[in-house]
């Protein structure tokens, strides 16, 4: 799977909304598909109201306040049946 810079996907966007998405992606050389999608993410993070990097940055933190959470809720299990014997 190709990776693109930031910059590449914000510059491939603007060019998509003057010329359209499929000469866009043409001339890019960017499967139609990829471009689509970030179109797609782009409109979402603008309803949103919150920056595409920021939604990834508090989904990774949500994983990993639920993974400590897990955790807890099983030390807390072993603790307490230590207790009752």
């Amino acid at each position: 799977m190709k990776q693109y810079s930031k910059g590449f996907r914000e510059q491939a966007l603007e060019l998509s909304d003057e010329i359209g998405l499929k000469k866009a992606s043409a001339q890019l050389g960017v499967v139609y598909g990829t471009l689509s999608d970030w179109r797609k993410k782009r409109a979402k993070a603008e309803r949103t109201g919150e920056p595409e990097d920021e939604i990834e940055r508090l989904k990774r933190e949500n994983a990993e306040l639920k993974k400590s959470n897990s955790i807890l809720r099983d030390a807390l299990c072993f603790f307490l049946e230590d207790r009752k014997r």
